[in-house]
C-alpha cells in the first residue's frame, strides 16, 4: 500500500500542467487529542493521495497543521475526508487569496512532537484558555482603540513584506523566540492594555494567546483565521484593509498580495520590491528579496560568490557543498551581510511604492517542460548518454533539460542524436536515443523537452 511519494516534484509539475485543472491552495489546523498519530498519518495519506491532494502536513498527539493544494473538482470529496473525524467536522478551511497550481508538488505528512514548534511546556498552563477570537470587522475596530497594542507573531522575513499598521514586529527567526521577548517588552501593560495578536493562518496565536493569559495579561485577543481569513473577509464585506503589503506563505508561491502597497526593498539594490526568492546556488539557498533587475544581473543569486559558484562545473559545485546542511532548502532563511537593504524589527507604515501589475506569483521564471525519457546509461569515455523514450517525441533542435538529484538541472540544445543506433532527426516512444552529454548522467536522471 502506497504511503509515500513516488513522483519527483518535476514529474508532478508536468502531470499538473497536462491535466489543466484548477487547483485550490488552502490551509487548516485543529488542536485535538490524537492517540495514534502514525495511524492517523497513514489514513490521511491514503485518502488524500487518491484525490491528488498535495501539501505539507504535520500531525502530533496534539492535533494537525496543514497547508495544501487540492484539485478544485475534488474539493468537496476532500472536505468529506476531514468530516470523517469528529474533531475536524465543520473545520474552517483558509482558502488562499491567490492560487498557483504548483504551490505544492508533493504530499508530505510528518509525525512531529508538536504541530507548531513553540518551545512551551503545555502542562504548565491551560492551553484551552485562549484569547477572544475577532473577525475582520471587529479586528479593525479594536485596532482603532488607542488602548490597543497589536503584535505580529510571525518571523522577520514574513513581516518585512507585509504587516498591520503600527504592529510590533519582533526581529526573530522563529515563533518560539518571540514569546519571551514580547512578554518582557509588554510586562508593564498586562492590566490595562488590549493585547491583540495575529499570524498567517491563526495557529500560532491559538497557543500564544493562552500563554499570555497565563502570564497575567487580562485582555487578550487574536485574529481569527489569521491574515488569510482577514483578507477574504475584507473583500467579502468591503472593509478597509489595515494590513499593508504581502502575506508571506510557506509554499512555492512565497507570498500572496493583500494590498498593492510595497513596504520592503530589494535586498541588493534598495529598489521597492517584495518578491522573495531563494539563492540559485544549491549550497546556499538563502531566502531574500530580489527585484527583476537584480535577478537578471545576479542570475537569482544573493552574492557575487554564489554567482561565481553557479558557473563552476557541476562536479565542483557538489564538492563545495558536500557536508553542508541544506535540508528544507526553500525555507532556509538565514541572514547575510550581503543583504545591504534588509530591514527587520520596527517597520514602516508608509508604503514605498505601489505594485504595478500582478505577475506570475512564482518568483522564478516559469519553464514549461514535458517528460520524454529516462536515463539508461552513460558512456564515460565517449561522453555519450543513452535514454529510453517514454512519452511524446524528440526532434533535432529541441531544447532539453536533464534533471536529477545529483545532476541538478542542465539545459542543452539537441544538435545531433542517434535513434536505435542510426542517425535520425526524430525519436518516438520506445526508441533508444544516444547523444553527447558534456557532464555525467545517472540512472535517476530524467529527460524533459522544454516548451516555450
Amino acid at each position: 500500500m502506497q504511503l509515500y511519494n513516488t513522483l519527483s516534484a518535476e514529474e508532478r509539475a508536468e502531470l499538473i500542467d497536462q491535466a489543466g485543472q484548477q487547483r485550490l491552495t488552502l490551509s487548516f489546523y485543529a488542536y485535538a487529542k490524537i492517540e495514534d498519530p502514525k495511524k492517523f498519518r497513514d489514513e490521511l495519506f491514503i485518502a488524500w493521495n487518491a484525490l491528488d491532494a498535495l501539501g505539507r502536513i504535520y500531525v502530533a498527539h496534539e492535533g494537525i497543521n496543514a497547508q495544501m493544494s487540492v484539485p478544485a473538482e475534488n474539493f468537496e470529496a476532500f472536505r468529506d475526508t476531514l468530516e470523517a473525524y469528529d474533531f475536524m467536522q465543520g473545520i474552517r478551511l483558509n482558502v488562499a487569496v491567490e492560487h498557483d497550481d504548483h504551490s505544492f508538488l508533493k504530499l508530505t505528512i510528518k509525525v512531529r512532537h508538536k504541530i507548531v514548534a513553540d518551545g512551551l511546556n503545555d502542562d504548565t498552563f491551560d492551553v484551552t484558555n485562549k484569547g477572544v477570537h475577532l473577525g475582520a470587522a471587529e479586528f479593525n475596530q479594536i485596532l482603532d482603540d488607542p488602548n490597543t497594542i497589536v503584535v505580529d507573531f510571525r518571523n522577520h522575513y514574513e513581516s518585512e513584506v507585509g504587516h498591520f499598521k503600527n504592529a510590533i514586529t519582533p526581529d526573530v527567526e522563529t515563533f518560539r523566540e518571540s514569546l519571551p521577548i514580547i512578554n518582557e517588552q509588554l510586562k508593564d501593560f498586562k492590566e490595562d492594555k488590549n493585547l491583540v495578536m495575529y499570524c498567517t493562518g491563526g495557529i500560532r496565536c491559538e497557543k500564544a494567546s493562552a500563554y499570555f493569559k497565563h502570564q497575567g495579561f487580562k485582555n487578550v485577543f487574536q485574529l481569527e483565521g489569521g491574515i488569510i481569513n482577514y483578507a477574504r473577509q475584507i473583500k467579502e464585506q468591503n472593509l478597509e484593509s489595515k494590513f499593508i503589503g504581502k502575506n508571506f506563505v510557506f509554499d512555492n508561491r512565497l507570498g500572496e498580495r493583500i494590498t498593492d502597497d510595497i513596504v520592503s526593498q530589494c535586498h541588493q539594490c534598495g529598489k521597492p520590491c517584495d518578491n522573495h526568492t531563494n539563492c540559485a546556488n544549491d549550497g546556499c539557498h538563502l531566502l531574500f528579496i530580489q527585484c527583476d533587475d537584480c535577478m537578471a544581473l545576479m542570475e537569482n543569486c544573493c552574492s557575487t560568490e554564489c554567482l561565481e559558484t553557479t558557473h563552476l562545473p557541476l562536479a565542483e559545485q557538489v564538492k563545495l557543498r558536500r557536508g553542508k546542511q541544506v535540508g528544507n532548502k526553500i525555507f532556509r532563511k538565514g541572514r547575510s551581510e550581503n543583504l545591504r537593504f534588509k530591514h527587520s524589527g520596527d517597520l514602516p507604515n508608509v508604503p514605498l511604492a505601489k505594485a504595478q501589475e500582478t505577475k506570475d506569483i512564482r518568483q522564478k521564471i516559469k519553464i514549461k517542460k514535458v517528460l520524454v525519457a529516462k536515463a539508461e546509461h552513460y558512456y564515460t569515455k565517449a561522453g555519450i548518454g543513452l535514454f529510453l523514450m517514454e512519452n511524446h517525441e524528440l526532434n533535432l533542435g529541441d531544447k532539453i533539460l536533464i534533471s536529477g538529484p545529483t545532476t541538478g538541472n542542465q539545459e542543452l540544445v539537441l544538435e545531433k542524436m542517434m535513434v536505435n543506433g542510426q542517425a535520425s532527426t526524430l525519436a518516438k516512444t520506445g526508441d533508444k536515443v544516444t547523444f553527447e552529454v558534456p557532464f555525467r548522467i545517472r540512472l535517476s536522471d530524467k529527460l524533459f523537452k522544454i516548451v516555450t
